[in-house]
């Protein structure tokens, strides 16, 4: 298993910058990210953790923790996308 700070010298900037993206959006599950970046949900945690301040941290684990869309199987079938329509603006 590669330590959060491995995992960071390995992701691109632009992965790092999108993974956290990602992670903050409220309809994109942890599977999404795991499917993409190959890091399941407590990898993802220890990146935020190791990336945000305390603060910011905190204030997206509290906004994370039991949310039904962060966790795909915890949705409801109505569900069918893992985005926002207006997520990507500049399409």
């Amino acid at each position: 298993m590669h330590s959060a700070k491995s995992l960071l010298n390995i992701l691109s900037s632009a992965d790092l910058s999108r993974l956290i993206e990602m992670a903050w959006e409220d309809r994109t599950p942890f599977d999404a990210i795991e499917r993409l970046y190959g890091l399941n949900e407590s990898r993802v945690i220890e990146i935020m953790r190791s990336e945000l301040k305390r603060s910011s941290f905190e204030l997206w684990r509290k906004r994370v923790t039991g949310r039904v869309t962060k966790h795909k199987t915890l949705r409801s079938k109505d569900v069918g996308r893992a985005y926002c329509p207006t997520q990507y603006k500049n399409k």
